[in-house]
């Protein structure tokens, strides 16, 4: 779908949209390569971070990445319905049902206790193949994988035994690495290549070892190894205050809508439910089709930009649409940025998220699947 270049609100084809700027996905890739000097493997989980993972996919690979991961067995299928054939790796768990299925796709599975590698072992010799795994090890996340030393050593040396299985990596996570203090991170990366140490002095050596998502791949440059796992970086967001992009990357994500209503209201009108807000005077009142439903909080204060300039949301958000507060040369069919560039002003991902006491993650991956998406390529139509 192309962007709505028309003014005229009778010829808008959509009224509220998310714009991907799929070559910002791209010099994103390719920055994240130079900085890490190994492979990227692009994580492209709930829908591509909002952005969708099948067009964010070919974009990265397009610019140089090796892998994708992701989070689920279905967010894999997708992929490989889409025709992507590269290496995709499934971070969480697979279920007994959606085992097959993703062994004859082709996926590399995560291990991470001895009853997910019975699963894909047992599958795996029903259906006549052999099985991509990688064992996560769990260094102080506390999440899914085995214990650092001799329990990820034991499962290991079992994984090798099993002739269905090839044990194509091992993978730790790290909690802590977007904070300030380093520390956390320093220690699980210690409790890993302690790990890492002893399977190889085993004769384990997986082919790939990767722990650097995307804030370790560019404040723990030991993180690296020979994979580099990043997600957030790739879709120009900063992993946290403390541990920024550079400055070559760049958002590929904005958030647009059209203004379909443009009214003067008399002194002392109520605006949305409850009536929180009165106007003081005339005032002139404008509709945006977006609402909390997708994704759009009912958190205030709330801004967008109109005509390059901001303009505050007034009243409670609704559940499809919200109020804005109009400039005197509004006009019905104007573009509204919500999360994006429009002149000379920006609204940033991250500041959303700080006026809603949240993180940019949970902004992005939160806009609803209704809005649709569409791809440009520095402002043309991809």
């Amino acid at each position: 779908m192309e962007p709505p270049g028309d003014t005229d609100l009778l010829k808008s084809p959509i009224f509220i949209w998310i714009e991907i700027n799929l070559s910002a996905v791209e010099d994103n890739i390719k920055n994240l390569r130079a900085i890490a000097g190994v492979p990227v493997m692009a994580v492209v989980k709930a829908n591509g971070y909002g952005h969708g993972a099948v067009e964010v996919s070919r974009a990265a690979l397009a610019a140089g990445a090796s892998w994708l991961a992701v989070s689920c067995a279905e967010e894999a299928i997708v992929l490989r319905e889409a025709g992507i054939s590269v290496p995709v790796l499934v971070l969480g768990m697979v279920t007994a049902q959606e085992a097959d299925e993703a062994i004859a796709a082709g996926l590399s599975l995560t291990v991470y206790c001895l009853e997910s590698a019975e699963l894909y072992s047992k599958r795996a010799a029903a259906l006549g193949r052999s099985v991509q795994v990688h064992l996560k090890v769990d260094s102080g996340m506390g999440r899914l994988g085995t214990l650092p030393g001799e329990q990820t050593l034991a499962l290991a040396r079992i994984i090798t035994g099993m002739p269905s299985m090839h044990l194509e990596g091992v993978f730790t996570h790290l909690a802590c690495a977007d904070e300030e203090n380093p520390a956390p991170t320093h220690e699980q990366l210690v409790k890993f290549a302690s790990t890492l140490q002893a399977l190889q002095e085993s004769g384990i050596r997986p082919a790939w070892i990767h722990t650097a998502n995307s804030a370790a791949t560019l404040a723990f440059p030991q993180a690296r190894y020979n994979l580099v796992r990043a997600g957030v970086a790739i879709y120009g967001v900063h992993p946290s205050p403390q541990v920024r992009l550079p400055a070559a990357f760049r958002p590929a994500l904005s958030w647009k809508a059209r203004l379909v209503s443009c009214k003067v209201l008399p002194p002392g009108w109520g605006v949305s439910y409850g009536m929180e807000y009165h106007t003081a005077g005339e005032e002139t009142v404008g509709v945006i089709p977006v609402g909390y439903a997708d994704g759009w909080r009912r958190n205030r204060p709330n801004t967008v930009l109109l005509n390059g300039r901001r303009t505050p949301v007034i009243g409670r958000v609704c559940m499809d649409q919200c109020m804005i507060q109009l400039p005197e040369d509004a006009s019905l069919g104007s573009e509204v940025v919500l999360i994006g560039k429009q002149g000379h002003e920006e609204i940033r991902v991250e500041e959303v998220a700080e006026r809603w006491g949240t993180i940019n993650y949970e902004v992005i991956t939160g806009i609803s699947a209704r809005m649709p998406r569409v791809y440009v390529r520095d402002g043309e139509a991809a």
